[in-house]
């Protein structure tokens, strides 16, 4: 299939369900791997980079078909489709969550779950609603990118990684970033920054676990308690992390919440429902 070196897919493991993890602006499914390899041995897993990331087919780039985060969604169908027609769980981070719950609204039937790791519906603040910037900040941060690529990715890597997290983690992010096609880099950077799906946000059906980082420069956790708001039956865990991205510098977090929601129900804790579980960092031994 044209779609499966489009999107540079890898599938690996074996179980049920099958684990689909996609990833956010500025990286590729490699972000992905520590946390997705802890779960090879009992699942299969999916992984994939939205097309203009890591080693997809960059001159699949279609200007009206990824003109839109719901393109991306039809990318992400294409791949679901080569799989046993069973139900899926999808883990996306930031706007890669975005384009899963957009596929789901589009085939629900395919999606068993949704985990939405520091996803933001919308990263503007309006009347109402915190998300984190200013019209006029994403106005700014998107000229920068126009006028000077490098300053920009200098300037927003130690940001999206936390600037206290491992240097060796924010270099990496830089280099990703400094690896993309401008041009695409920036549509998409566009599509990802001016998102607006709380409107759609009723319609999620399947059943949603929202992971939200306690200092997320991009996403605060305000934003994390709109989406438990508005997705009906939607659980909220808050991982104890700074930065944008826990499943690349602290995965045994993301580990463990996975691992929690995918134990066996009789392993699982016999306790009630809590609006907002946390989950610390482990303690180093």
């Amino acid at each position: 299939m044209v779609h499966r070196t489009r999107n540079h897919r890898h599938l690996f493991g074996d179980g049920d369900p099958t684990l689909v993890f996609g990833h956010g602006f500025g990286s590729d499914q490699s972000s992905w791997r520590t946390v997705a390899e802890a779960f090879a041995a009992r699942h299969q897993v999916l992984l994939f980079d939205h097309v203009g990331f890591g080693g997809s087919d960059r001159l699949a780039h279609c200007d009206q078909r990824h003109s839109s985060l719901e393109g991306y969604a039809l990318d992400l169908l294409d791949l679901l489709h080569d799989l046993p027609p069973r139900p899926i769980v999808y883990i996306g981070h930031s706007v890669g969550g975005v384009i899963g719950l957009l596929a789901s609204l589009i085939e629900p039937a395919r999606f068993g779950r949704l985990v939405l790791l520091n996803v933001s519906p919308h990263f503007i603040d309006e009347p109402g609603y915190r998300g984190g910037f200013a019209r006029r900040e994403v106005a700014g941060l998107l000229a920068q990118m126009d006028a000077d690529y490098g300053a920009w990715v200098a300037s927003l890597a130690p940001v999206a990684i936390g600037a206290d997290n491992a240097p060796q983690h924010i270099e990496a992010f830089g280099l990703g970033l400094h690896a993309l096609d401008p041009m695409i880099a920036a549509r998409f950077a566009r599509l990802a920054f001016y998102v607006d799906c709380r409107s759609r946000l009723t319609e999620v059906r399947c059943p949603t676990l929202i992971l939200q980082s306690t200092q997320d420069s991009f996403a605060p956790v305000e934003v994390g308690d709109y989406l438990h708001r508005h997705i009906a039956g939607s659980t909220l865990r808050l991982l104890e992390n700074s930065g944008h991205c826990p499943h690349i510098t602290h995965p045994q977090l993301v580990i463990r919440a996975l691992e929690a929601l995918l134990s066996p129900p009789e392993d699982r804790p016999a306790t009630g429902p809590r609006p907002a579980a946390r989950v610390p960092q482990p303690q180093a031994s």
